[in-house]
């Protein structure tokens, strides 16, 4: 029996090729890793005894000669293949092991197209293609991770069809990943990004408890191992509609930097919203903009939850907490909750993925886009145009309420008063409904809305908003502009005392 070792990821690799040596096994290898193997005292063969042709054109070219693909690709039960074999004089390879060229390192290292085009693997990707399409009689392992498995399945006689068959479909992946990576990069790099295709690839992290409903399956996949490497799961298991949710939350808590913010999110809509001088307080805070809503919820904590803090949350059920991090005793006080799952990043503070891209599924495709980003310069810099001018917790509030609407789904209006939402009107098919909507909540809930600061992720067609929130007791207004009455909304905003600022920047989320 016969193994091609030919990997650019040589962690494990020689283990793995003293362990197929140990099972009798003659190895196979190429450049780097020959060398590599060789140093640490295996019996290899280099390729180009095997190709009988030496690797040339700075090893573009090495395997991919028909003594290797020969010997990869025939039919050892067909009668025939096995004859021309013998008549061709190729020799079987029954196990390829490989992994591809660093593109993803070069791309993140360098913008040397020259160098970038030569970490494109071509042989790799064969010799994994070839040996998955003959997964029968072809053991093909690309993930070091599966070292030690197969040398266990050759040991003990159980490398069956099954084993085989779940190694070729992930070859399979990994050229495909492999392919849709480099294809990403030249249509970012040529094509704005937006080529004929988009491929969006992503690895499973987890399976969820379900889908969205309990008769649908689910799974989180992730990008680039951000949920792997930042994410862990304390205690219960995960829904589909627990990670929507928890995204939401953690999108609009740490948008907020190192500020102690706290964000109680519902079915994927914010429902309590603060930033307070402890965590404690802005729970406290955040709870009371709707305590109804907030049973059953999902929180996200922009630091550390303690024990005090975590006592709070326990008075109320609540179905997620996502922190930063959890203390010891705080996760003693949640161990007998049964239904609740907690999750942590293990840092101080929340910190997000930042794709550089968006995409929706649409019956039969996907819309894709950039990504939407809410840059604090927006409020930091945004148009005074009104007499009045906000003071300065009024510009907090500002802020505080343009982040959680433009994170929001549209129609949006967010009211906040001393760094803490207390009223917000979402996904409501006119801007006037969801400002009535917002304000009647309040009302509902005891929250004096006077002296409220208030944003909108889009324009005000009219004035007639700006009415209501005068009406309301409203003090300050963030709103993008661009509208053919903004002079309207200026002159109601004057005529009412009430500071107005332009962003010029719509925030819409559907």
């Amino acid at each position: 029996m016969r193994a091609l070792l030919s990997v650019s990821d040589k962690s494990g690799i020689v283990e793995f090729a003293k362990g197929l040596e140990k099972l009798g096994w003659e190895i196979i290898s190429t450049g780097g890793t020959y060398k590599k193997l060789s140093e640490a005292g295996v019996k290899v063969i280099e390729i180009d005894e095997v190709t009988k042709f030496p690797e040339c054109f700075e090893g573009r070219v090495k395997t991919l000669n028909p003594y290797v693909h020969g010997g990869i690709l025939h039919k050892r039960g067909d009668e025939a293949h096995v004859a021309q074999a013998k008549e061709l004089g190729v020799e079987g390879i029954d196990l390829v092991c490989v992994n591809l060229y660093p593109f993803k390192a070069t791309i993140e290292r360098t913008d040397d197209f020259d160098e970038i085009i030569e970490n494109i693997d071509i042989g790799g990707p064969t010799m994994v293609r070839s040996a998955a399409k003959n997964f029968n009689d072809v053991l093909i392992v690309t993930d070091a991770a599966d070292y030690t498995p197969v040398l266990e399945a050759i040991e003990k006689g159980e490398d069956s069809f099954e084993f085989r068959r779940d190694l070729m479909i992930k070859a399979f992946e990994h050229t495909a990943a492999y392919d849709s990576m480099i294809a990403n990069y030249m249509n970012g790099r040529f094509n704005n990004g937006f080529g004929e295709y988009q491929f969006i690839t992503g690895k499973k992290a987890f399976q969820t408890r379900y889908g969205e409903n309990p008769h649908q399956d689910g799974a989180l996949y992730e990008f680039d191992g951000f949920f792997s490497e930042n994410f862990k799961q304390l205690k219960g298991e995960a829904s589909f509609n627990n990670l929507t949710d928890v995204n939401g939350a953690l999108k609009i808590a740490s948008s907020f930097g190192d500020e102690n913010a706290v964000c109680i999110v519902k079915h994927g809509n914010p429902c309590g919203f603060a930033i307070k001088e402890t965590l404690l307080e802005s729970y406290t805070e955040a709870l009371k903009c709707d305590p109804v809503s907030a049973f059953g919820g999902v929180v996200a904590v922009n630091g550390v939850v303690d024990k005090p803090l975590a006592e709070k949350m326990n008075e109320i059920f609540l179905e997620v907490i996502m922190a930063a991090d959890f203390t010891p005793d705080a996760l003693e006080v949640f161990e007998k909750k049964k239904r609740i799952k907690l999750f942590a990043q293990g840092g101080e503070k929340l910190v997000m993925a930042g794709d550089k891209y968006d995409f929706k599924h649409v019956d039969g495709g996907f819309v894709f886009q950039n990504a939407d980003c809410i840059c604090d310069n927006e409020v930091h810099n945004a148009q005074l145009k009104s007499k009045k001018e906000a003071t300065a917790q009024e510009m907090k509030d500002l802020e505080i309420a343009w982040k959680v609407a433009g994170l929001t789904k549209s129609n949006c209006v967010v009211y906040v008063k001393d760094s803490a939402m207390v009223a917000v009107g979402m996904g409501m098919t006119s801007r006037v409904d969801a400002a009535q909507c917002a304000l009647k909540k309040a009302k509902e809930m005891g929250l004096d809305v006077t002296g409220a600061a208030m944003a909108s992720e889009a324009f005000f067609p009219f004035r007639d908003s700006v009415d209501a929130a005068a009406k309301a007791g409203v003090s300050a207004i963030i709103e993008p502009g661009g509208s053919i009455r903004d002079d309207e909304v200026i002159e109601a905003a004057n005529e009412h005392g009430i500071a107005l600022y332009f962003t010029t920047v719509r925030h819409f989320l559907h």
